[in-house]
């Protein structure tokens, strides 16, 4: 399982570097569901040939970070936007693009569903506290406890099958939403009351989801595990044709 790494200054012994990361709840989940996770740092080589490394992996996982360049979706930036990694965002977009392509299973989580969203042709709302007047969706930085909140999700939708209940409780964390629904995507989760895109997938037959909430900080959650079970079956369906001449 390939996960997009994040860009980001970190301080471990007696380093304070530049570094890409992800967090170990992440990893943990796919490990938990049975694969191996493979990080895939940012890299102007990926960003020009995605298919190199897509050719070695049976599914992708994009993580939570910093907010898209606005310019990624033809807007002017908000003046709370967090400064945007260029190089993360290119990489990213050509992984998704070409994923989607391919059919192969993708997951994006909070910033990566707006990846999804933003690689298909869409837009972000770019700061909701602002346009709904409420802090419902982001909290305190660093923390999801106290932000727990339910979504509602439309029955038979990709991201129903995997939770596999109608209105489903998340910890979410953040400040920008899904705004026009890219091509070829559909919204199949909103947040009950204030309706605010929670979860987002293909509208065909490929495994594709964003959910906009943060599954990896529920060690119960079953969203990462679908992605891996889904990748585990494209993989057996690759090898039965392979078979099959």
């Amino acid at each position: 399982m390939g996960v997009c790494a994040a860009m980001e200054r970190a301080r471990w012994s007696v380093w304070d570097l530049p570094a890409a990361l992800v967090p170990v709840n992440y990893l943990e989940q796919v490990q938990r569901a049975g694969a191996i996770a493979l990080l895939i740092p940012p890299d102007e080589a990926v960003a020009a040939d995605p298919g190199r490394v897509l050719d070695r992996l049976d599914g992708l996982m994009l993580v939570g970070g910093v907010d898209i360049a606005a310019e990624e979706y033809g807007a002017e930036p908000h003046p709370l936007n967090d400064a945007p990694i260029p190089l993360r965002d290119a990489v990213e977009t050509a992984l998704v693009r070409e994923a989607m392509a391919r059919g192969m299973p993708v997951l994006g989580i909070c910033r990566g569903a707006q990846v999804i969203n933003v690689a298909a042709g869409g837009t972000l709302r770019q700061h909701i506290p602002e346009e709904l007047g409420t802090e419902e969706h982001r909290r305190e930085i660093g923390r999801f406890d106290g932000n727990e909140h339910d979504v509602e999700l439309v029955e038979g939708s990709r991201v129903h099958g995997a939770v596999g209940t109608r209105v489903h409780r998340v910890a979410s964390h953040h400040h920008q939403a899904i705004g026009d629904v890219g091509r070829g995507l559909r919204v199949s989760g909103r947040a009950v009351g204030d309706g605010v895109p929670e979860a987002v997938e293909g509208d065909g037959p490929a495994w594709v989801l964003g959910v906009q909430w943060h599954p990896e900080a529920d060690p119960r959650s079953p969203v990462i595990g679908a992605l891996v079970t889904a990748a585990r079956e494209g993989r057996r369906r690759g090898a039965d044709r392979e078979e099959g001449g």
